[in-house]
């Protein structure tokens, strides 16, 4: 595999972090398109997105906010189908985790699905949330890292 971890620049890394989600969210859990693209999705800018692109194609995407002053909030984390088991996951989320040191954020959040807790857990996360809880119709949990 030929990968790069690319910061999102470009209309065009914009398209292909879209298409790595809509494949994963929309095709696979059957999340709503509408549900799935958001105002931080208008432009490259409108949050930091991440591409890790295997030569020309896409095979994982992600992107970060401003949750609030302090805290940064993980969100869209996606992995092609053929790439899950190689390490981008982590990958991505190391890459964003830098980005945000850069920041001088001291704070990390997202909402992890809960088949994808025990994976965030290695990676440092903490689960903060009580109950389990519905985002697009599927249990998530709040999870937390200090850097």
């Amino acid at each position: 595999m030929d990968l790069s971890i690319v910061p999102v620049h470009t209309e065009e890394q914009l398209r292909d972090c879209f298409a790595v989600r809509i494949r994963v969210f929309v095709e696979e859990q059957g999340v709503s398109p509408e549900e799935e693209m958001d105002d931080y999705d208008a432009s490259p800018s409108a949050a930091k997105h991440f591409l890790i692109m295997n030569g020309n194609e896409p095979a994982a995407a992600a992107r970060w906010i401003m949750y609030d002053g302090k805290t940064a909030k993980l969100q869209r984390i996606a992995v092609m189908k053929p790439y899950r088991g190689y390490g981008l996951g982590r990958q991505i989320i190391q890459a964003m985790e830098e980005d945000i040191r850069t920041q001088h954020v001291p704070v990390i959040i997202l909402d992890a699905q809960t088949q994808a807790e025990p994976f965030y857990e290695k990676l440092g996360y903490k689960t903060v949330s009580t109950e389990p809880f519905l985002d697009a119709g599927i249990w998530h949990v709040r999870m937390r890292k200090e850097l």
